[in-house]
């Protein structure tokens, strides 16, 4: 597992200027915009937020406050398999026993369990004040 120093994602503090830079289009636009929210909510909650890759996958963040560590991946819906798969997968390589979770805007899965990593809604994982126990 690496954490990138200089990852090739940015994510605004304002999404009202990243909006008014580039007109909103919600197909092309919603999995940045979601990123974007979960990022700024574990800056808020005191976390360092790493990208991080594991081989040639991509972990949307690591997140890390004093000795705990979190893993996220980010998703708007897990419409197939295949994205399924790419999210769930993605963390099911990592080897350590942190705590991995899939935040998606469907609230009916929120909680479901995929092989030991939880899938939370975005609005459970933004009301939850205490991330280590989603």
């Amino acid at each position: 597992m690496k954490i990138l120093e200089i990852g090739e994602k940015y994510h605004f503090e304002d999404l009202g200027l990243h909006n008014a830079i580039r007109h909103f289009d919600f197909r092309r636009d919603i999995n940045k915009l979601i990123e974007n929210v979960v990022c700024i909510d574990l800056l808020r909650h005191d976390y360092e937020v790493y990208v991080g890759k594991n081989g040639n996958k991509d972990i949307d963040f690591i997140a890390s406050k004093g000795d705990h560590k979190i893993y996220i991946q980010v998703a708007y819906i897990l419409l197939d398999e295949a994205t399924v798969q790419r999210e769930f997968g993605n963390l099911l390589e990592i080897p350590d026993n942190y705590p991995k979770y899939v935040i998606t805007m469907d609230e009916m899965q929120s909680g479901e369990n995929y092989q030991g990593i939880k899938q939370i809604s975005l609005r459970d994982f933004l009301l939850a004040e205490d991330k280590e126990k989603l």
